[in-house]
């Protein structure tokens, strides 16, 4: 099931500001319809996907990790994530997703997997780090709240839920995962080590994410893993 947040804007904000300011506050229109055209795709690309595709996708990827029971998502805001990390994990920041597992006793009895909720705002602005939509990018936080669902602990295993995560990324036809995010983004920051900065460039981006709680806030927080 998926839930919207009342208080969730679907659509980003509008992009102003665009081009040189002309005499007389108007702002000079493009000569070609060509601009207009990539701005739309890109503002259309961080909309908000209806709850029938994520759906549908959740059910998939529900099979995909073989976890059986009712899963909740919560898609929701920055302010209210940060209120749940705080309130569940005692970590006082926004994330990107998180997970809450239930008992294994409730689950057999009520057949319920668990909860996850997602800050569209930080998935919006990800995806937009990433390079692909809005939609790709809350799937790719869906499935990895699932494996956390699933009993998957990347920050205690040695390496099965990103061998995990990899596999069906792949398989569900998504690109790059959180873990594989964090990975290259530690490689990276060795290998900046090692060599140093380059000619008066910055080092890579901070990185980060967590995963843990959300819908309703059943059972307790997961892991921690992502990127900002």
């Amino acid at each position: 099931m998926i839930l919207l947040d009342p208080d969730l804007d679907p659509y980003p904000a509008a992009q102003t500001g665009m081009g040189v300011r002309a005499r007389g506050g108007r702002v000079p229109r493009a000569n070609s319809s060509a601009s207009s055209d990539r701005n739309h795709s890109a503002r259309g690309s961080q909309r908000l996907p209806s709850t029938r595709v994520l759906a549908r996708f959740l059910a998939q990827a529900q099979a995909a990790v073989r976890l059986r029971g009712h899963v909740s998502v919560l898609l929701t805001t920055n302010a209210a994530i940060r209120k749940l990390n705080r309130q569940f994990r005692r970590i006082d920041k926004s994330t990107d997703v998180l997970s809450f597992p239930v008992e294994a006793h409730i689950q057999k009895q009520e057949k319920v997997a668990g909860d996850l909720a997602i800050s569209v705002p930080t998935a919006r602005r990800q995806a937009a780090a990433q390079g692909h939509s809005l939609a790709t990018e809350i799937k790719v936080l869906i499935l990895h709240g699932l494996l956390h669902l699933a009993g998957y602990d990347h920050e205690s295993d040695a390496g099965q839920m990103a061998r995990r995560e990899r596999t069906l990324r792949a398989r569900l036809g998504l690109p790059q995962g959180l873990i594989e995010r964090a990975e290259n983004l530690s490689m990276n920051r060795r290998v900046t080590r090692r060599i140093g900065p380059i000619a008066g460039g910055a080092g890579p981006a901070r990185k980060s994410g967590n995963i843990g709680p959300t819908a309703g806030g059943i059972g307790r927080t997961a892991g921690a893993a992502g990127a900002a």
